[in-house]
């Protein structure tokens, strides 16, 4: 745990002092929150309905609050749907409940002696705001690498919901038939199997080797596969020289190949937009994120941050981590919402775990590669199974491939990845929840899961994963 992190007692001190604020003298507390998205707004609304004497006060820099950016792929797949769809809840409707959302202001600067948040508003005036206690939800940004050209018109990135809006009216507007993803990460994939649900040709190129380089050789073979079976290009370790504007759309330049695209779409992933808290002087963990504690406080007791911002602790290695989670930001904004209305609430640790879905394939993963294992101190030993979504000759089966990992001084269960049609999105969760509870690959390989011929041979691939795994544990 970081140094500034306070006792319980301290804290329990320190967090009702700052509630008892809104008794003294009549005055009522005020909560800022910087940030409209999935944190923001969930420590906005839950603080509300805990305490609603408190004042709440939401600083949106773009004019969108509470919307599924995770779904903003699956949107533009589809021509017919409007991206309002994605909205959950609009701002007026917080505004209603008795919160002041503050659409298009950007807060720039926080003053901790004066306990204040100033910034500038989208038509250029100012503005300032004070708080008793202050979360900073400013979520993350797309990295855009310093290559020449990513400026040009056609050249987008997709993170908030006005850039779905922009990508999905670029399509329809420039009749896109060709396009360069720039990246081959989790977005990327994605971006392109909505683009091929589109019927766009999709380009994809990386300066750095491989496919998915955290995933095992063996399952990203598997999904690389499945990409040039679709008619995906493909350019892992071609360094990008630079984009260009032709007649007919734009020119990616790589050494030794050169892509034509009516548009390109920049993926190679995002970055803590812990600037304010940088210039506010606070703590900062892995990766440039805001650094907390359990109760999600900063190096300031009165400053919390949630979502992409901050940074978390990882449940199998016990070590800081940044790993930008759509469930976590939101569990942590109830949880800041709790911390304070006076209510301690710690929050437990992460284990990494993700899915996302690319050309008909169930891409999973939890806990740690063997490289992070490696790094974290273990000795990690793992095993890659192939085997089947449905019982021997039930119709419609197809093959999953399951890798575990496992320390071999232990036996403990330090991670997993999976690939298939169906059956990898939810298995994967089975293995999240070992992981929490810090199971051994054997405890694992006796846990009593599911069997019916429609869902899963009678010895599910994750126990044949661990079955096999145990061998290699015991040479």
């Amino acid at each position: 745990m970081n140094d500034f992190v306070l006792s319980s007692r301290k804290w329990r001190l320190t967090c009702l002092g700052i509630c008892q604020m809104q008794h003294e003298g009549g005055k009522t507390m005020d909560f800022v929150v910087i940030g409209g998205d999935a944190a923001g707004m969930s420590a906005a609304s839950r603080a509300k309905r805990n305490r609603p004497d408190i004042r709440v006060t939401v600083i949106e820099k773009t004019h969108d609050v509470s919307y599924s950016a995770c779904g903003m792929p699956y949107n533009i797949a589809d021509p017919s749907r409007p991206m309002e769809d994605l909205v959950v809840r609009e701002a007026d409707a917080f505004r209603k409940q008795g919160i002041a959302v503050w659409t298009g202001h950007q807060a720039t600067c926080i003053d901790r002696t004066a306990k204040t948040v100033s910034g500038r508003t989208s038509d250029g005036s100012s503005f300032s705001v004070s708080y008793d206690a202050l979360l900073i939800a400013t979520g993350a940004s797309p990295i855009v690498p310093d290559i020449p050209g990513l400026d040009l018109p056609g050249v987008m990135v997709l993170k908030h919901l006005e850039d779905g809006r922009r990508i999905k009216y670029f399509i329809r507007d420039a009749d896109v038939k060709r396009a360069v993803i720039v990246g081959m990460g989790y977005i990327a994939m994605e971006m392109c199997e909505a683009l091929c649900e589109r019927h766009i040709h999709v380009s994809m190129i990386k300066p750095g080797p491989g496919l998915l380089p955290w995933m095992d050789q063996q399952l990203s073979g598997v999904v690389q596969q499945e990409l040039e079976a679709r008619g995906v290009a493909l350019y892992p370790g071609v360094r990008i020289l630079g984009v260009e504007p032709v007649e007919k759309g734009l020119i990616v330049h790589g050494e030794g190949v050169d892509i034509e695209a009516d548009m390109i779409i920049v993926a190679v992933g995002v970055q803590p937009n812990s600037g304010i808290a940088v210039k506010a002087g606070l703590e900062i963990g892995p990766h440039q994120a805001i650094s907390t504690d359990d109760r999600l406080r900063t190096s300031d007791p009165h400053i919390y941050a949630a979502g992409d911002c901050a940074d978390a602790v990882h449940a199998v290695t016990g070590q800081r981590v940044w790993i930008p989670l759509a469930l976590r930001a939101n569990r942590a904004g109830w949880a800041v919402a709790d911390n304070v209305c006076g209510k301690p609430v710690p929050l437990p640790g992460i284990v990494g775990t993700a899915v996302f879905r690319v050309l008909g394939l169930e891409v999973a993963r939890t806990g740690l590669t063997v490289q992070e294992a490696e790094t974290a101190g273990f000795q990690p030993v793992s095993g890659v199974i192939q085997s089947r979504s449905r019982a021997h000759a039930h119709p419609g089966a197809s093959q999953i491939w399951v890798q575990m990992v496992a320390d071999q001084k232990s036996g403990r269960l330090l991670g997993a990845q999976m690939v298939g049609r169906e059956g990898a999105a939810h298995r994967i969760n089975a293995v999240a929840v070992a992981l929490h509870n810090r199971m051994t690959v054997e405890d694992f390989s006796r846990t009593d899961l599911a069997y019916a011929p429609p869902f899963g041979p009678v010895w599910d691939p994750l126990l044949t994963a661990a079955n096999q795994l145990l061998k290699k544990i015991a040479q």
